[in-house]
């Protein structure tokens, strides 16, 4: 592994040596692909340095964007299918993979502590839409980005920052808590503050997008909790050959009679026929996955959760990439902008979740964890939403520069709250999941 990762700093270096000479020479013809090897060697570096691992995500996004941006056309169609069908059920993946590794004491430990999660909450779908209409306005953008601008800010917040959560010192079970309560509310919430919000801009379909975020959201996290009690139930039966052939086989074949069935009478079942089709195949494959892994070959319990990483990684750097080959013109002429807005909103979103947290009260711990609930969305559900409801690449632009962004600044918040820890003795609300 060493002699495996002094190869990759080595070629991500001398690509990065090259690279520079080629734009000193203005040898046009190599500059992408150069740049393209650098991002690319240097992310699979990071991913075995222990300090940089944490950035590898974000050197991925640098890579596909330059792949995206050089080579639009790898990112257009393959054998005449276009990728952009692609991005729902990538995020429906995601999604269930952000099921498994919840249970339902997650949304019931609402009952223990409901005031942080409702101070959580209120910033979260008052302070991130708002923010996001300023800033659209503020810098003029044309409806359709604007549109984008404002509807990572109505998203409820991303998985990511459960990490930054427990990098930070903050408190892990009040941000999943946090995260699978705003992430269930958002059927009605994301498309209301759409609705009330964007419609200055463009038009929105309320009922659409709640079924689509039902479809891509709310259904494979469910299909996720399932199979979150397969993999770690603690019953016999979940470790039964017999048992788990059979889930495995049902899952499977619900998924292929759903597909080769006609038309869903009911026109709202008809859009959550993917979510279905996805949810029980993913059951079935997690089940035969344990079957195969834990039963025959008796390997470890937290396969799962050593996999997810790299698959949602994979799934979201490649919907990026997508998005960006549709609208590397846009980007191009306006990209400086949405990152600055992208900036700012992140900031304030921090800045705002943490001190009104503390002006009501909140602990310290429990501040931390809100500031990174509050700043932090869910990109991949604003892109999904954007290309398959709104069916606009320029509204998907600004969730593609505000996730990448989203995961630098939280990196470096939580590093920074990680070196001052926490001086209270104890939180009142619990902290183990």
């Amino acid at each position: 592994m060493q002699l495996f990762s002094r190869a990759l700093f080595i070629t991500s270096l001398s690509s990065l040596v090259l690279l520079l000479i080629s734009l000193f020479a203005r040898w046009s013809s190599l500059i992408a692909p150069l740049l393209i090897l650098f991002f690319s060697a240097f992310a699979l570096y990071s991913m075995t340095h222990s300090k940089l691992k944490k950035l590898s995500f974000t050197i991925w996004v640098f890579a596909f964007v330059a792949a995206s941006l050089n080579y639009p056309s790898a990112f257009g169609t393959w054998f005449g299918m276009d990728l952009a069908i692609l991005i729902v059920p990538l995020i429906q993946i995601i999604m269930f993979g952000m099921g498994t590794t919840l249970s339902v004491k997650d949304f019931s430990r609402v009952i223990v502590m409901p005031w942080p999660v409702l101070v959580g909450f209120f910033l979260q779908f008052t302070i991130m839409p708002l923010t996001g209409l300023s800033l659209a306005m503020l810098f003029g953008f044309e409806p359709e980005i604007a549109a984008g601008v404002v509807l990572i800010g109505s998203c409820p917040g991303g998985v990511a920052s459960n990490l930054m959560a427990y990098l930070a010192g903050g408190n892990v079970a009040l941000s999943v808590t946090m995260t699978s309560c705003s992430t269930l509310i958002s059927p009605v919430m994301t498309p209301f503050l759409m609705k009330t919000l964007a419609g200055r801009f463009v038009p929105i379909d309320f009922v659409a997008m709640m079924l689509s975020i039902m479809n891509m959201i709310i259904v494979p996290i469910i299909a996720g909790l399932v199979a979150n009690r397969i993999l770690y139930g603690k019953h016999p039966r979940y470790r039964n050959k017999s048992w788990l052939y059979s889930i495995s086989i049902a899952g499977i074949a619900i998924a292929v009679i759903l597909i080769l069935a006609g038309q869903f009478p009911v026109a709202a079942l008809e859009t959550l026929r993917l979510g279905f089709i996805l949810g029980f195949a993913l059951i079935g494959v997690v089940a035969l996955a344990k079957l195969i892994v834990n039963v025959y070959l008796d390997g470890p319990e937290n396969w799962m959760d050593k996999t997810l990483p790299i698959v949602s990684m994979a799934g979201i750097c490649f919907i990026i990439g997508i998005i960006t080959a549709r609208s590397s013109e846009d980007l191009l002429t306006t990209g400086v902008a949405i990152i600055a807005a992208a900036i700012i909103h992140n900031l304030v979103g921090y800045l705002l979740g943490y001190w009104l947290s503390r002006a009501v009260h909140l602990d310290e711990t429990s501040a931390r964890t809100v500031a990174f609930e509050v700043g932090m969305q869910n990109g991949g559900m604003a892109s999904g939403l954007a290309m398959s409801v709104m069916n606009s690449a320029k509204t998907a632009l600004a969730p593609a520069v505000f996730g990448p962004w989203m995961n630098i600044s939280g990196s470096m918040l939580a590093t920074w709250w990680h070196r001052k820890p926490v001086n209270i003795k104890k939180s009142p609300y619990p902290e183990s999941t």
